[in-house]
Order: structure tokens, then C-alpha cells, then sequence
């Protein structure tokens, strides 16, 4: 990217200023509600799902009118989010990835702030890309996130959780290297949501309506 492009993508990306406060106030309360009953019910290591690291991103880039965390943010969990919520409004007809939400054996109350979290991040996240439009530095530093979040996921985390499936597709695998499969994880991270995302979104909000 030359330094003309570099320097045009900060332009017109707004402030937080250019957010409503009802708006910014009301997405910080469901992230720190849901982060302290998180840290409770499931443990710190749940933060690395990469929703919830959108969750805990968003904060900021909603109180600084930040349009490049709130892009990298899309390129990272948008079209995830909205399956989920496809699969949550069909009683996970689709798709298994709502499902827990319909386990009686799981606190009623987790599963509330489960919804309210993956209704709001997708809605947050389209109203920061029509604000501010996209940024494509994006794709690349959602990538490089990814090329960490991973391993690290891998490191701290217990299998019975699976968190951003590092153990393997849906359950635990044991078939080829677990190094091996976390690379080939992330290249399809890449390749089958990020690349995509990144290229929808460069098409349909790529002008910022922020003076």
C-alpha cells in the first residue's frame, strides 16, 4: 500500500464523536456484564473464542470511532455471527453452532447473555461499516491476529471446550499433528471467511459517510 493510501485511510474515519452515546454506553454494559459472568461460569480462556474478542475490541472502536478495529473485527467474526444467529432463530436447523443455547443442563442466564452478545456484535459492526465504511488493512492484520490467537487458544485452553476449534472440526481430532492442523485451521480461517468477508465488504462499504 503506498503512503498516499496509508495515509487515506485514516481519512474521514470519524470519532467517537460520531456515535451515538446511548449507543457506545449500551454496548459497553453488555460487554462487561457478559465478560464478568464469562469469567465466572466459564474462565478467562473463553475470551479467546474471536467473538468475544470483538466483543472486548468493539468497546474501544465504538468510544474512538476507531474504523479499523471495527473492520478488522468484521473480517474476523462477521459472517460467523450471522450463521449463528440464522442457526438460533431456526432452533439450530441448519447448523449445530447455536445448539448449546437450547441445553437445558446450561444456566439460563448464560445462554440469555449469550444471545443478547451474538444478537448485538453483528448489528454494532454494521453500523460502524456504514458510519466509516471499511478499511482494507483489515484482512492482513485479522490474519496476523489469527497467526496468534491460534496457537495460544492451543496453549491455554482445554480440549472439552474446543475453543475456535484448535482441537479439531466440531470435536477433538488425533489424526494428523495438532501443529499441523492449527495451520491448516488458520489457512481456512483465511481463505473461507476472511478472504471473502474482506472482499464483500471492500465492495459494499467502501465510502466513509463521516465528514
Amino acid at each position: 500500500m503506498s503512503l498516499v493510501r496509508f495515509k487515506s485511510a485514516y481519512k474521514n474515519s470519524g470519532s467517537g464523536k460520531d456515535i451515538p452515546l446511548w449507543i457506545k454506553l449500551g454496548f459497553t454494559v453488555i460487554a462487561v456484564v457478559v465478560l464478568v459472568f464469562w469469567w465466572d461460569y466459564m474462565g478467562p480462556a473463553n475470551y479467546l473464542w474471536f467473538s468475544d474478542i470483538a466483543l472486548i475490541l468493539l468497546v474501544p472502536a465504538l468510544w474512538f470511532g476507531n474504523r479499523l478495529l471495527a473492520s478488522t473485527m468484521a473480517v474476523a467474526v462477521l459472517i460467523p455471527e450471522l450463521v449463528w444467529v440464522l442457526d438460533f432463530v431456526t432452533l439450530s436447523y441448519f447448523t449445530v453452532i447455536a445448539s448449546y443455547m437450547f441445553d437445558p443442563d446450561m444456566a439460563l442466564h448464560i445462554r440469555f447473555l449469550s444471545a443478547t452478545f451474538h444478537i448485538a456484535l453483528p448489528l454494532v459492526l454494521f453500523y460502524m461499516l456504514y458510519q466509516f465504511g471499511y478499511d482494507e488493512r483489515a484482512l492482513p492484520l485479522q490474519s496476523a491476529i489469527a497467526l496468534v490467537v491460534l496457537p495460544v487458544t492451543y496453549l491455554v485452553s482445554e480440549p472439552s471446550a474446543n475453543i475456535n476449534w484448535v482441537y479439531g472440526p466440531g470435536a477433538p481430532q488425533d489424526v494428523i499433528n495438532p501443529w499441523l492442523y492449527l495451520l491448516l485451521l488458520w489457512i481456512a480461517f483465511v481463505v473461507v471467511i476472511y478472504i471473502p468477508t474482506h472482499l464483500l465488504l471492500k465492495h459494499f462499504f467502501n465510502k466513509s459517510r463521516v465528514d
